[in-house]
C-alpha cells in the first residue's frame, strides 16, 4: 500500500467550459473503512459527461458538488481491507468511489468483477453504467422493432456505441453521428453500423441524414443535442420514438439556447420524446448486466476504452470528453498491481 492517498478535489465552479482551475490534487492519510465497508485500491476510474452538471450550483438529477468535495465517480479496484463478510482482500469490485489512489466503498453497493469476461476498464463502460444506460434507453424508451431505422448521436461514445449494436441485434438499420473519420470507420467496420456520418466534415446535416437514412428515422437516441438533433426532428417517421440521454453540446452553455422551435414537427409524426435516467431502472440492473455480459462474452457486443494514464491526468481525461478525445469509454488508469 501507498503511505498516503492522493485525491482530486473540486476547487472552483467553472464559467462555461471547465479548465484545470476547477481541480486541485491533495494528499491525505489512507482512509480506514468502517463496518460494512471496503478499502479499495483504485485501478481505473471513470470520467463521464454528466459530471459537468454536478459542477453547477443548481438542482439536477445528480447532486451538485460543493467546492472542496472530493471528485466522485465509478471505479474498479482491488479490495485491500474488508470489513464485510461478503468480500475478502484481493477481490476485484466496481462501485461508486472517488478520484483517488484509494476509495472507501459500501460493501452492499459494489459488484464483483469477472476478468474472464472482459478486462477491468470494460466494467466502467459496456459492463457498467454506460452499458446499462444504452440497454434500457434503447429497449425501454426507444422500443426498437425489426426493420426500424435507428439514428444515434455521439455514436462512438461509451453509450452510443452500445446503443447501435443492441439496435443491430434487434434487426434495425443503424446510423451514427461521430466526429472523426477514425470513429466513423470503427462504427461501420468494427461495430456493424450500416452508415455513419462525420459531422465535422459535412455542412448540411439534414442532407447527410437523407443519404444515410433515406426512409426517415424511427428511433433517435440523442446523446448530443444541438444542430444534429435539429436535423433529425423533421425526418422523424410517424410514431417515432426519441430517447434523450444527454445534451453534451449544451453542457457548458451559461444560458439556455434558443432557436427555431421543433415541437410542431412532432404533431405530424406523432413522435414520442422521453428523457432517460438509468437510475430509474435500478431494480433491473442485474438483468442488464447479465445480458450485456453474455453479449460481450460471445463477441456479439464490441467495446473500446480510451485509457488515460495516471491519476495526475484525471482532469485532462474529463476535459477531453468535451473535445471528443475518446473513442468508446474514457477511463483513467490509476494503478497496476505491479505498482503496489
Amino acid at each position: 500500500m501507498r503511505d498516503a492517498n492522493r485525491e482530486w478535489v473540486f476547487a472552483q465552479r467553472p464559467d462555461g467550459e471547465p479548465d484545470m482551475d476547477s481541480f486541485e490534487l491533495r494528499e491525505s492519510d489512507v482512509p480506514e473503512p468502517e463496518y460494512g465497508q471496503l478499502l479499495v485500491r483504485v485501478r481505473y476510474l471513470s470520467v463521464d459527461p454528466y459530471m459537468r452538471g454536478r459542477m453547477r450550483d443548481a438542482e439536477s438529477y445528480a447532486e451538485p458538488w460543493s467546492v472542496g468535495d472530493v471528485m466522485a465517480g465509478a471505479v474498479v479496484g482491488e479490495v485491500v481491507e474488508s470489513r464485510s463478510d461478503d468480500y475478502d482482500a484481493g477481490d476485484v469490485v466496481t462501485g461508486n468511489g472517488t478520484w483517488g489512489d484509494y476509495s472507501v466503498l459500501d460493501a452492499d453497493s459494489v459488484a464483483p468483477v469477472d476478468p474472464s469476461i472482459a478486462d477491468l476498464p470494460a466494467y466502467l463502460g459496456v459492463l457498467g453504467m454506460p452499458g446499462r444506460t444504452a440497454y434500457f434507453g434503447l429497449l425501454e424508451v426507444g422500443e426498437p422493432k425489426p426493420g426500424d431505422t435507428v439514428v444515434v448521436s455521439g455514436a462512438a461514445g461509451a453509450v452510443g456505441s452500445v446503443v447501435g449494436q443492441i439496435a443491430k441485434l434487434n434487426g434495425c438499420r443503424v446510423v451514427g453521428f461521430a466526429g472523426t473519420d477514425e470513429k466513423v470507420e470503427w462504427l461501420t467496420d468494427d461495430l456493424g453500423f450500416d452508415a455513419a456520418v462525420n459531422y465535422k466534415q459535412v455542412d448540411d446535416y439534414g442532407a447527410a441524414l437523407d443519404d444515410a437514412a433515406p426512409g426517415g428515422v424511427d428511433v433517435y437516441f440523442d446523446n448530443v443535442g444541438g444542430p444534429i438533433t435539429d436535423a433529425v426532428f423533421p425526418r422523424l417517421n410517424v410514431d417515432a420514438r426519441v430517447a434523450v440521454c444527454g445534451q453534451i453540446a449544451h453542457y457548458n452553455d451559461e444560458g439556455v439556447p434558443t432557436g427555431p422551435r421543433k415541437l410542431p414537427q412532432l404533431i405530424a409524426s406523432r413522435a414520442k420524446v422521453k428523457g432517460l435516467l438509468v437510475g430509474d431502472y435500478v431494480t433491473r440492473f442485474e438483468e442488464a448486466s447479465e445480458q450485456l455480459g453474455e453479449w460481450v462474452a460471445t463477441g456479439e457486443l464490441g467495446h473500446r476504452e480510451t485509457v488515460v494514464e495516471g491519476l495526475d491526468n484525471a482532469p485532462d481525461a474529463f476535459l477531453g470528453l468535451f473535445s471528443g478525445d475518446n473513442i468508446g469509454k474514457q477511463v483513467v488508469r490509476v494503478s497496476d498491481p505491479a505498482d503496489d
